[in-house]
């Protein structure tokens, strides 16, 4: 058992940011994103759902080894079990993992579009920043580091796949149901955030808006311990609202410009 532990928690030396480990993915997840973007831009919605549940089991496989992981440690003929509750998998880039069976299991609706226009402004930012600037999470675990890198490898596949599967429907009506899922989302870290740390002991920060524990997010850091809690909360809501609009914006001149058809549909 102590053998098999150790295996999967083989290590390497930390990948840095732009390092050739950081690079590759990103080679891979441009070419995954193009790919699917030319062979399956128009496919069934059959094949549509067929290729987010592929992605969300990956998904989840991953995220239960990193939990595993991370709830254990291996010493000299000992091992402890220790479930780290800081790494619970609730944060905004840990929220495919509840939102795309909603689009994997549904058929075509204006109730599964709220989800995938979620995942195509939202969660798309969210991934392309840990891209961007992997650093905080990268560590010496080597399927860790593949995990995080699948995971929010697959934010960005999927949010700019679904961008051009979607692209007739593009509107800021549409955007507007991405809005509706992040704040139920929210809603929920909120609700986690009050009670989980009445029967532990240990940090637990869901989306980082816990009233309890200081938020580490860049910039918000800067504003959590200087405005009432409610007006941080408004402020963190806002800003990631418009993150993702700025996010929509762009998609949004993109399949303008790439399909002049589309230019009477700009002020939608």
């Amino acid at each position: 058992m102590e053998k098999l532990l150790s295996i999967l928690e083989l290590k390497m030396k930390t990948p840095t940011n732009y390092s050739w480990f950081h690079l590759m993915f990103i080679v891979i997840v441009i070419g995954v994103t193009v790919f699917l973007c030319l062979k399956f831009k128009n496919c069934s919605d059959k094949a549509f759902r067929r290729i987010v549940l592929i992605s969300w089991i990956s998904m989840v496989v991953l995220e239960f080894y990193k939990q595993f992981v991370y709830s254990y440690s291996v010493e000299p003929s000992v091992i402890e079990w220790d479930y780290q509750w800081y790494a619970f998998p609730y944060q905004l880039c840990s929220t495919p993992l509840y939102v795309l069976p909603f689009i994997a299991f549904m058929k075509d609706s204006k109730f599964r579009d709220c989800f995938v226009a979620y995942m195509s402004t939202f969660s798309l930012f969210a991934g392309i920043a840990v891209f961007l600037y992997p650093n905080d999470v990268f560590i010496s675990t080597i399927g860790i580091n593949i995990q995080t890198m699948v995971h929010h490898g697959l934010q960005i596949v999927l949010g700019i796949f679904f961008i051009v599967y979607a692209r007739k429907k593009f509107s800021k009506k549409y955007f507007a149901g991405g809005i509706i899922v992040f704040a139920a989302l929210i809603i929920l870290a909120m609700v986690l955030n009050l009670l989980v740390p009445l029967g532990i002991d240990e940090t637990f920060n869901m989306f980082y808006i816990s009233p309890y524990y200081d938020c580490t997010l860049p910039i918000l850091s800067l504003i959590y311990p200087n405005v009432p809690y409610i007006v941080f909360l408004m402020l963190y809501a806002l800003g990631f609202v418009l993150v993702a609009f700025i996010v929509y914006s762009i998609a949004k001149l993109i399949l303008i410009l790439t399909n002049p058809k589309r230019k009477k549909h700009a002020k939608n």
